[in-house]
């Protein structure tokens, strides 16, 4: 592998050193100082500055700055007027042209990925931080190259991600850009590089981009700055990570940066981290808004700016990447929300990182999974081996725990991804690589079942977030725990995805309509589709609702009672107690006109307050009404529910709202495509593998642990559950040729009759893979 090459491509950045250095046009500098760049405005005509450039240095100032603002930008989540993902990706040819940054191609089903790289990532990575105060002594001292691959290749790991700059802004190798740690004696990361490829191990590299507090400390005119005129980030007094703004000088120097690496070290990909940008109200940012004829006292005109701050950034390290590492995948981190289906061609991947102990739980990675699966072909599952989360350094999370995490990831079509922290000395803990060796010595020995495999969904829930900053909302939260816990197949979209990959849309308490997404959802009833509305979906901020004339219903605005009860009828009461049932808030009033009544409204003896309540919590109810709680539409297409269940089942748990919400799906989906008896806390999930050169396959994936939290804040797995005798129905419309467990390759006997397959799994010990060859 060649290191270093002499010369660095110009980049309008001067160089950092130890003294002084040749700048990156040629000029002589003193290495505490960075030119500003084009980003902070090009020099005038007639200044100093603009006298020291040469002509041809200075057209190319002027021509980069002509290139960043006018080519194509990705949409932004919440504009209404971009073309949705859908029917921009129609044909290969119009995705070319939308996707430039990457020559990405669109899949029949939306997905993406890189379209000449044909990016295929490894099943087993670590993601290695090295996030190193320079006050840390003999950095890397312990560090041997071939002993740190040998322990990562007797865990079976065939990618890692290593450190090229970090938090703090030293960087690990030979640089003439950045600054390199102090105590660093070596060229780390090139040695990481050939060490693991000799050993057959794929490396991509690291570069922190927002979080660099050597660059914050030196360059305060750098920093974000918030809308009381603060920096972003850590205090003076406080220990943490102080915030980059992208459209100032710091994005040339990071630009170069990334250019040093991928032209000098043979890097299999780039993991750019913490791209993070949600308003900046530096004097360089308001300057520029202005100049767009945007108002820096918009916050949503801040954030639009900054949206396109964070996407010009990508395409510009996209750029580079590519140009010397055609081949090599990219991805940038902490963008992942509902939404990020918009600005998808700006990835080769998906990496959801997600430590269910360190603040995420263990419903964030599902519900991103099923999300995420929708846009990308390849994504990653990153856990790390910590018992909480980054940096907690002298823990090691169980083996059931990691084990979970990881199997999860293959259950839903995704690959894994570990993460630790190499010591400052450069030595891998062999106690922490004996244990992802166990995990993933499984992991490999399921891959035949699981390369190239997709998730398999009979209905999707269709959410709201991306116009609620793309976060997971209580709504999306109890939709999901509902799914999962009753074993149904489904995905995550939104209102840009193909709704026609589905039998049923449930839309959870809220959304807000636009347009075009009502046309799309009345094209799709048209070819049968069906969807589960709750209390808001599709009510305008005037109190319309969108269906009123398709669904035979109408509402009315919302009751005043702060809870009511649900007396239901006949046709939507399986399993559930005769007796009034109570919903903890209001609800809409609905009008019926054509549609079906489900179930009517009980009102209580008045709402709680300090003038009138009654015992502890909510009176009970006093009387019935005709009032309808949940409807269905004449056609039999549309079921609604007056009131937030979804939301009431996240804060609650109230399993009759479960019920309620598989009842109306049994009424509008009468045939499933998997019935069981596992228990609600298994994970019961259905991917297919389809190949010119073999049989079509289905995996049925049965997890079974049982996360208990046993601390204020953390979910411990220390065990896998055992379960015996599990029964499956699976509908795959022809018989099996072969059924049999993986990896065991031990044949099951089956029943088929009516297009259904019907098994017996006599143990699932924490994961096993049930394979049909059809």
């Amino acid at each position: 592998m060649l290191r270093r090459r002499s010369g660095l491509k110009k980049t309008g950045v001067r160089t950092l050193g130890a003294q002084k250095t040749r700048g990156a046009f040629g000029q002589v500098r003193h290495t505490n100082h960075l030119a500003e760049s084009h980003h902070q405005g090009a020099p005038q005509s007639g200044t100093e500055e603009a006298r020291q450039l040469s002509p041809l240095r200075h057209r190319r100032f002027h021509s980069q700055t002509h290139k960043f603002h006018h080519r194509f930008l990705a949409p932004f989540p919440s504009d209404p007027s971009l073309p949705d993902r859908e029917e921009s990706v129609k044909t290969k040819s119009e995705a070319k042209t939308v996707c430039l940054a990457l020559n990405f191609e669109a899949t029949a089903s939306g997905k993406t990925q890189g379209g000449g790289m044909m990016v295929s990532l490894p099943f087993r990575q670590i993601h290695l931080d090295f996030h190193t105060s320079p006050l840390i002594p003999d950095v890397a001292a312990d560090f041997d190259p071939d002993k740190f691959a040998q322990t990562l290749k007797d865990a079976f790991v065939n990618s890692v991600t290593v450190f090229a700059k970090c938090h703090h802004g030293m960087s690990y190798y030979d640089t003439k850009v950045g600054i390199k740690h102090p105590a660093l004696k070596r060229d780390l990361l090139g040695e990481m590089v050939e060490a693991c490829h000799r050993y057959g191990i794929r490396v991509p590299a690291y570069i922190s981009v927002v979080w660099d507090n050597w660059a914050a400390e030196h360059h305060p005119e750098w920093r974000q700055v918030n809308r009381e005129g603060k920096f972003v980030g850590a205090e003076p007094f406080q220990a943490g990570w102080r915030w980059l703004c992208l459209n100032t000088g710091y994005a040339d120097y990071v630009a170069a940066q990334t250019e040093e690496v991928v032209r000098n070290y043979e890097v299999d990909g780039m993991f750019f981290d913490i791209v993070m940008q949600w308003e900046c109200y530096c004097e360089k940012c308001r300057r520029d808004m202005i100049a767009q004829g945007l108002n820096p006292e918009n916050a949503e005109h801040a954030r639009q700016f900054a949206r396109q701050v964070c996407h010009r950034f990508m395409e510009r390290v996209n750029e580079i990447v590519q140009r010397y590492r055609p081949q090599a995948s990219i991805y940038h981190n902490s963008r992942l929300r509902v939404g990020v289906s918009r600005e998808a061609h700006l990835y080769t991947h998906q990496e959801i990182e997600s430590l269910p102990t360190g603040g995420w739980g263990y419903l964030h990675f599902p519900f991103f999974a099923r999300y995420v699966r929708t846009i990308w072909r390849e994504f990653l599952g990153m856990t790390a081996r910590f018992h909480r989360s980054w940096a907690d350094f002298g823990t090691l999370k169980t083996e059931a725990a990691l084990a979970y995490e990881c199997f999860h990831a293959l259950a839903l079509g995704g690959k894994c991804s570990i993460g630790d922290q190499l010591h400052p000395r450069g030595k891998l803990d062999r106690a922490v690589y004996e244990r992802i060796g166990k995990v993933y010595r499984r992991v490999a020995e399921l891959e035949e079942w699981c390369e190239g495999a997709e998730g398999v969904a009979e209905v999707a829930i269709l959410t709201n977030a991306d116009l609620e900053d793309g976060r997971l909302t209580e709504s999306d939260e109890g939709a999901t725990r509902m799914l999962m816990e009753t074993h149904w197949q489904f995905d995550v979209t939104d209102r840009f995805g193909d709704f026609n990959r589905y039998r049923a849309l449930i839309v959870p308490d809220r959304f807000s309509p636009d347009q075009q997404t009502l046309r799309k959802l009345k094209a799709y009833l048209q070819r049968g589709g069906k969807l589960l509305l709750s209390h808001r979906a599709f009510v305008d901020a005037q109190g319309k609702f969108a269906f009123a004339d398709l669904a035979g219903f109408d509402l009315k605005g919302e009751s005043s009672w702060d809870c009511e009860y649900l007396l239901v009828g006949k046709a939507i009461s399986d399993g559930l107690p005769e007796m009034s049932h109570v919903v903890n808030a209001s609800g809409m009033i609905v009008e019926a006109k054509n549609a079906k009544t489900l179930a009517t409204v009980g009102e209580p003896y008045f709402n709680r307050t300090w003038q009138h309540f009654t015992s502890h919590r909510h009176s009970p109810m006093a009387k019935a009404t005709r009032r309808p709680a949940i409807v269905q539409s004449a056609n039999g297409q549309i079921v609604y529910f007056a009131h937030p269940l979804f939301r009431l089942y996240a804060q609650h748990g109230y399993l009759v709202h479960r019920q309620l919400v598989v009842n109306a799906l049994r009424m509008l989906l009468p045939e499933r495509l998997i019935e069981t008896d596992a228990p609600s806390f298994a994970h019961v999930t259905l991917t297919k593998q389809n190949s010119r050169n073999r049989r079509a396959r289905w995996m049925v994936h049965l997890l079974a642990y049982a996360p208990i939290r046993r601390t204020r804040t953390i979910d411990i797995v220390e065990e896998p559950v055992v379960l015996r005798g599990v029964t499956l129905q699976v509908r795959t419309g022809k018989k099996p040729q072969q059924v049999y467990l993986a990896p065991q390759r031990t044949d099951l006997p089956i029943d088929f009759a009516d297009g259904t397959v019907h098994l017996v799994v006599p143990e699932v010990s924490g994961y096993q893979v049930i394979v049909m060859e059809l």
